[in-house]
Parts: C-alpha cells; structure tokens; sequence
C-alpha cells in the first residue's frame, strides 16, 4: 500500500530564506521539461573518486547565500593573498575578499516537481529507501536540505508502505554571488575557483585548497576545498581519536577514516561534492593540528583499508559502546552486514557474564552495573545517568508532541540482541497517537541521551531517570576501546578484526573507485 499525502505547492525555506535558483536550462532542457519538470536544480557531478591518491571535493562551508539578505562570504588568506577567478575568466587577487548575494531574474521561468520522502535522521537510513525506490526503476537520489530525504520525479511508484509527499514550485530568480570592490559590486558566475598558497583562513583553522565556490541543489552555495585523501586525513584522525591516542589506535582510526571517506564518497553527489566536513560525515578541522604521531600513523597505513569482497566496508566508530557493540541494523535502518556484529566487548570473564542476547530488562541493568572487564571503561560516557521531564521531551518532539494528551508516558518497546533500545514509545496518558522513536531517531530526537542503550525508571512528577552506557551509535570500532586495547598491547590489524570480523585489512585492487 502507498501512502501519499495530499498535493504540495511549496517554496523551500532554509535558514528563514526563501530558495532561489540556478542558471536557466538550456533550450533541449526546456523542451524536455515541458514533458517531466526536473526534481532539483541540477548541477555537475563531483569527479570520480579513483586512482592510488584519490582527490575528495569536500564543504567547507554548505547553504551559502540562500537568498539575497543572507550574510555575506568573507574569505581572507592565512598569508599573502588570495585569487579568485569565475567561469568567464575574470580573476581579481587581494588578502581578503567579501562576497554578498543579488536576485537576478531568470531568462526563462523553471518548474520543479518531486515525490520526497523523509526527513530521516541518517544518511544511512535515507539511502536505504533510495535504493528500494531504485530497484522499481526509479531515479531516486539522497539529498541534504536541512534533514536527509530522498527525492524521486513527479508521479513515480513509490515502494510498498513509504510515507511521500509530492513538492512542487516555479522558480523566477536565481541568486548570484556579488564581489564587493571599491568602486562597487560586481556580479560573479559561477563556479568561482579560489587559490590561497598561504592557506585560506575558515572558521577555526587554515586550509590549503585549492578551493570552490559553486551552486548546489536547492540554489544556495557550498565552499569546497579540494583535497587529496592523505591530507583529508590529517584534518580527521586527531579530531576523531585525539593525537595523544597511543600508535596501534591512531592507525586503526587512519585506516577506518580513509576506509569511510571512499565508501561514502557518493554522500552528497546531487550537491556536486563528496564529503562535509561536520559530523553528519567524519569531522574534518585544520589539518595543521595533525601532529607527528598522527602523520606518522597515515604515513605508516597509507594506501590500507579494510574491505569485504572487494569493497571499502563501511567503516562507521563511535565513542564507546558502554561494553557491547551494536549490529548495525540496531543502528540504522540498513541491511545487516556480517562484519557489525551484536558482541560483548571484553575480556573472556565479561564475554562469559554478559553473553548476548540483552534483551532483557535484567540482562541490561546486570551489564550496566559492571566495569570490571570491559574494554574502553575509562571514558566518561562509559556509563550515564540523564534525567528526563514532559517537558523537555515535549519539546525535543516538536510538533508530534501536539497531539499527546495529559501526563506523558514512556515505554520501551523493542529491544535488539546488544540491549539497545530499537523503538521508544511515547504516549498521552489521556489520549493521543503516540509517538514512536526508531534507531538513532531516538538519541538525534532526545538529544541528552548519549545512546540507546540504557534503562528507563519512572521518578513521579513527570520525571524519568535514564541509566545508560556508551557514546554514539555503537557499531563497529569503540574508540575508547581501541585506546584501551592498544595500551594492552594489540596491534593494528588485531584491534581491527576485533571489531570488524571477516573483514580483509589491505589495499584495494587497483583502479580504486567510489560508489
């Protein structure tokens, strides 16, 4: 059964502006319009991810310049100056320049048109659904607005029991970059290209580049720096793991951050780049913090990844998982995957005390009452305590929370074999449909909870008090585990096939490719 709600007729808003959006087509586009209006602003593929030193476009800087009173780009160079030059060739060089927006008209009004699924709480769980719209012959693509959705043309067969909403709007203007110079504004076009051989100064840090300046899929833009992997590398591994972190696990988290950014390469294709640089993909800061054991450990792995027949894994690592990993499907709404495994983590005495399944309510608050055993227990988010109102749990729902009558009332409704909570009920007492939390919907909803795997005890007065374990989601690599196992003395490779079994840890075949 499809469910479809009622017909939209809508203008995007992000960040209190209204979209604009890009270039006209040209005149064949037009005309094929007429027959299927396109689902989004189209715009160029980033380049295939391949070869022995991959080159990754990655944002710096996303939904700039979403309409014309949106704040404007200042861009400075670290030393000496910057150019800058847009596609008609027109260059300018300076140590700083600011760009602000201006409405142009477009020649030709666009008309835009799309079935959207979503908002979904992970790029995991978005691209499920695209690759079952996908296997219908549908040309679905993930996309990142505000939340992760999944677009599909106007009119598709939508799968069996999807929730979709039909999108629809017509474009008259498109907003363009403006440079500010003294004797006064000058309309850029894009993509503009930015060199910075000093370094170009952004938020925090100093990048390399070089740099771009181009339109994504909803009109707004995204500074992208262009960098080769080795070096994304240095601006993830000590902001992910700390430099500090001792040889066996600074290489463990190199391989898996090179692993990752190639098998996630395809995250923000409509978009025209590869990877943000926040924690909806891996943090990336200035690479100039990556001190000489965080060099020497990408020097040391360089080329190595881990990989199941034939492919990057993917490579996903949390905080810590409070004593026991997570299979993914606990995780995410994605199909299982032999190397994320439900595990205790721990020394042979606490494997044998906390055997897996969890699902019991006892099973859970026996592992939550130990240490002793488990590997990583030294984090501080190891185990949590977190205190819970109505009203703060009215407010994290938003607007579902409308609905609930009288005093709240929360239940755990499904366990997986890790103890995690799979779907968390919230229901009116008085009345109301409830609201139910699935995966990481539920700690990205209720956001004071580190994770799911915790215990839930009624106080009175509308007051739950959360005992919890772990940091993140928990699948695949704990850091606070590889920490500990790597001052215990494991090396690389067996930190590795600890948390990822049956995986193959090596190069890949050449020519290297993302998806």
């Amino acid at each position: 059964m499809i469910r479809l709600l009622a017909l939209t007729t809508l203008l995007w808003v992000a960040s209190g502006c209204r979209a604009q959006d890009s270039p006209p087509p040209l005149e064949s586009q037009r005309s094929a319009d007429a027959q299927q209006p396109l689902t989004h602003r189209e715009v160029a593929a980033p380049p295939a991810v391949t070869g022995r030193q991959p080159l990754l476009w990655v944002s710096l800087g996303a939904h700039l310049g979403a309409c014309v009173d949106a704040p404007p780009l200042t861009l400075t160079a670290a030393s000496g100056s910057l150019s800058l030059e847009d596609r008609s060739g027109r260059r300018w060089s300076a140590a700083s320049v600011q760009i602000s927006w201006r409405s142009v008209p477009l020649e030709q009004p666009m008309a835009l048109a799309r079935r959207v699924a979503g908002p979904f709480a992970s790029f995991e769980s978005a691209e499920r659904v695209a690759l079952r719209w996908r296997a219908l012959g549908v040309a679905a693509e993930v996309a990142h607005p505000a939340d992760w959705e999944v677009w599909a043309p106007a009119g598709a067969l939508a799968p069996e029991n999807l929730l979709v909403r039909d999108w629809s709007t017509r474009l008259e203007f498109t907003v363009e970059p403006v440079l500010q110079l003294p004797e006064g504004g000058t309309t850029l076009k894009g993509p503009l290209q930015i060199d910075a051989p000093g370094g170009l100064r952004w938020g925090q840090g100093v990048f390399q580049g070089p740099f771009r300046l181009q339109r994504d899929a909803y009109g707004s833009w995204t500074l992208v720096e262009q960098v080769p992997l080795e070096r994304y590398l240095e601006g993830v591994v000590p902001h992910e793991i700390g430099a500090g972190s001792p040889e066996a696990a600074l290489q463990a988290q190199t391989v898996l951050a090179r692993t990752w950014a190639l098998a996630n390469s395809h995250r923000f294709r409509i978009d025209g780049y590869h990877l943000c640089s926040d924690t909806q993909c891996q943090v990336y800061s200035d690479p100039r913090q990556a001190g000489s054991a965080v060099r020497q450990a990408i020097t040391s792995t360089q080329g190595q990844l881990l990989s199941w027949q034939g492919k990057p894994i993917s490579a996903v690592y949390h905080a810590t998982n409070g004593g026991v990993m997570a299979a993914g499907p606990e995780a995410w709404a994605m199909d299982a995957q032999p190397y994320l495994k439900a595990e205790a983590d721990g020394d042979a005495g606490w494997q044998q005390r906390h055997g897996l399944p969890l699902q019991q309510r006892s099973a859970v608050a026996s592992l939550l009452a130990e240490l002793e055993g488990a590997y990583g227990s030294a984090h501080p988010h190891f185990r949590w305590t977190r205190t819970l109102t109505a009203s703060g749990i009215r407010q994290a729902l938003g607007a579902p929370a409308a609905g609930l009558k009288g005093p709240l009332q929360l239940d755990v409704l499904a366990r997986g074999h890790s103890g995690r909570v799979l779907a968390l009920q919230v229901s009116g007492t008085d009345g109301g449909a409830p609201v139910v939390l699935k995966l990481d919907r539920i700690r990205r909803t209720i956001r004071r909870l580190p994770s799911t795997l915790f215990l839930i005890e009624p106080q009175g007065d509308q007051r739950w008090l959360v005992r919890g374990g772990g940091f993140g989601h928990g699948a695949g690599l704990s850091q606070a585990g590889a920490i500990d196992l790597a001052w215990r003395g494991w090396s690389t490779e067996r930190i590795l096939a600890h948390y990822y079994p049956g995986t193959v840890y090596g190069p890949l075949l050449p020519p290297l490719e993302s998806p």
